[in-house]
């Protein structure tokens, strides 16, 4: 690809419109001053000190971030609580430009929440300690599955691409369900000419007729699922060629530092990743590329384009640390003169 047709992709970016239908967390980082902490008199244990609180999307909030920083318009479909973690949501969700009117609340539901204990030594530094999560973990009501399902029907005739964050493991309690990834299917399979690009931590081979985007180890788990050393290339090659085969879609599986491996047009292409130099923090990478990938395929990219263009974004954000970064549309452009030239240390999304 030449600079000429990566700028008429990009330019097309902004006059594009994708539904992000999942699990839309709350990312909340404490900021903790080691130097602050007191002893709590009651337990004698150490009592830590936040001394900043940072909220952001996460989940399909990440990879919503990264549309809007390319320009896409983004509408969001889910289900979060009516509580104070699903406001903070709302209210970063809709500082980016996302519409929200497809985000349902309910009283009954908690909004995902991972808490990011960050602990800031005396030096400046920041390191994170152990996590603490907030899921539901009791299944999405049949009402609410179709209530989901009634909006995703009617979304998709409006926009020009769909993407599928399906984050929660815990089978049917995320808004991913098994009745909503079958209707996910009928849509792909009814329209093969609508972008619809999945992404799914633990149940990317359940899905037919749509664009997988799995990482080496979820497309070897979707085929060989008791499989449990690390995959070498030749199986996570044969695994994306069999989940080629099932869905009949363009599968692009993410290899680290290696790049992406495209199946597309009966062939698996390697687009190998760019050369940045470090440090680098590969958190949300993944979802940097989907959203390279997605709106990329929607401007009339071929497979093997938008790739590239995923990790030309994926580049960007991994260089952002301690964060889940994002690139627009002219960090892409530069970083794409940088790469066509460059010879740095190999870096890559997983």
């Amino acid at each position: 690809m030449d600079e000429p047709r990566l700028r008429y992709l990009l330019d097309r970016f902004s006059r594009t419109h994708i539904l992000v239908v999942g699990d839309f967390f709350l990312d909340r980082y404490l900021i903790i001053d080691r130097a602050l902490s007191e002893v709590s008199l009651e337990t004698g244990l150490e009592a830590y000190q936040v001394v900043e609180v940072r909220c952001s999307p996460g989940a399909a909030g990440t990879v919503t971030s990264n549309l809007r920083a390319l320009g896409v318009r983004v509408t969001a479909l889910g289900v979060i609580g009516d509580d104070g973690m699903g406001y903070e949501l709302l209210r970063g969700l809709r500082e980016r430009g996302v519409d929200t009117a497809h985000l349902l609340q309910l009283g009954d539901r908690f909004t995902p929440t991972y808490t990011k204990p960050m602990v800031r030594e005396a030096d400046g530094r920041e390191h994170e300690i152990e996590r603490l999560d907030i899921k539901n973990r009791r299944p999405l009501s049949r009402e609410l599955e179709e209530e989901v399902i009634a909006r995703l029907r009617d979304l998709a005739v409006r926009v020009d691409g769909i993407v599928v964050a399906d984050q929660v493991p815990e089978r049917n309690c995320g808004v991913i369900t098994d009745r909503v990834r079958q209707a996910l299917s009928e849509l792909g399979i009814g329209r093969p000419d609508k972008v619809i690009a999945v992404d799914s931590r633990a149940r990317i081979g359940e899905f037919r007729g749509v664009i997988l985007k799995p990482n080496a180890h979820e497309a070897v788990a979707a085929v060989y699922p008791d499989r449990a050393e690390s995959p070498d290339r030749s199986l996570v090659e044969e695994c994306g060629r069999e989940l080629y085969r099932r869905v009949g879609r363009p599968v692009f599986v993410t290899v680290g530092a290696d790049g992406i491996l495209v199946f597309a047009d009966g062939a698996m292409t390697h687009m190998p990743g760019i050369r940045v130099p470090g440090p680098i923090d590969i958190v949300g990478a993944g979802d940097s590329v989907m959203a390279g990938v997605a709106s990329a395929l929607c401007c009339g990219a071929t497979p093997v384009e938008a790739a590239l263009i995923g990790n030309l974004v994926a580049s960007i954000t991994i260089q952002q640390i301690g964060t889940t970064g994002t690139a627009t549309p002219a960090q892409v452009l530069a970083r794409y003169r940088e790469f066509v030239g460059g010879d740095g240390p190999v870096t890559g999304p997983d």
